[in-house]
């Protein structure tokens, strides 16, 4: 059953509510973003498909939401991260800490709390390290990345373009800090981005809320970050044209997101889930970490 966006963000709603005091419509309202009258509407149309029931969600409905349900996380964290040298001369960069936490932790910690239990991570530089966490981590599986030190990060994309369907790709190297972000459930595919006047960082630039454009810098755009979804379809027509990019000319030295959001950019409707500066901290220097974490001065 193919639900509207609106029916969707009422399902999802109602089932993190399960074992909770039932919602009011007017407490769905607000949670929503929409008008009363909307909620009032939009839970007539679902009761009348057995979906929910005096504002609870029922059997079906958990059942209508399975499609959108998110199956796994993809880790890329293969790469060195020479911009944060000398820490990563011992300790490839995700397994750095902040303030006593391994930066990957706050990721994988969401995506534990959200229930995704199917976990991948792509690994490479000081990969036998990555072990540690099978012991906070037990089902984690682990992609070994071969050339992550000829290639950029498309390599590790190739590893596990099969799969991308429901599935998070996470860029391992962000420093989570509002795990609401990683949900259960996800309606499109879509990127995180934070509304800015201007960047000089990687950004989209959209239309109706769809990416049509990625590039580096510009001006009344969407800052970019590296947590991206993708739903079925989407992910299984990435597996074809990932490897398209890679084996053509210059296409190992290409970002994986340069796939869907510039080489094929016309065979996508990639949205934006807009995010703020305070829910992810992006991590690149060392002078960065520093001022994140006052041990590091010493």
């Amino acid at each position: 059953m193919d639900l509207s966006r609106t029916q969707f963000n009422l399902l999802t709603l109602l089932e993190g509510q399960q074992e909770k005091a039932a919602l009011t419509q007017r407490s769905l309202a607000a949670a929503a973003g929409l008008s009363l009258g909307t909620v009032n509407k939009t839970l007539l149309q679902l009761a009348d498909l057995g979906l929910v029931d005096e504002c609870r969600i029922s059997r079906q409905g958990l059942d209508a939401l399975e499609p959108y349900r998110v199956r796994r996380a993809i880790f890329l964290a293969a790469g060195f991260g020479s911009r944060l040298v000398p820490i990563t001369l011992n300790t490839p960069k995700p397994l750095v800490r902040v303030k006593g936490v391994r930066i990957i932790d706050t990721l994988l910690d969401a995506v534990k709390a959200a229930g995704i239990s199917e976990v991948v991570i792509v690994r490479g530089y000081l990969g036998e390290q990555f072990d540690q966490l099978l012991y906070k981590y037990p089902g984690i599986t682990f992609v070994e990345n071969p050339v992550y030190n000829e290639t950029n990060n498309i390599s590790s994309a190739m590893c596990v373009r099969y799969l991308f369907q429901n599935a998070y790709i996470l860029e391992s190297d962000l420093y989570l800090k509002n795990p609401g972000l990683i949900t259960k459930y996800q309606y499109a595919s879509n990127y995180l981005g934070v509304p800015v006047e201007r960047t000089d960082d990687w950004c989209f630039e959209t239309r109706n809320g769809v990416i049509t454009r990625l590039r580096v810098g510009g001006r009344q755009c969407r800052h970019m970050f590296g947590i991206s979804y993708w739903n079925a379809a989407d992910g299984a027509r990435m597996a074809e044209h990932i490897r398209q990019v890679y084996e053509m000319p210059g296409g190992r030295e290409r970002y994986w997101d340069q796939v869907a959001l510039e080489f094929f950019v016309k065979d996508y409707a990639i949205e934006v889930r807009e995010c703020s500066f305070a829910d992810i901290i992006e991590i690149d220097t060392f002078s960065e970490l520093k001022r994140l974490d006052e041990t590091y001065k010493v």
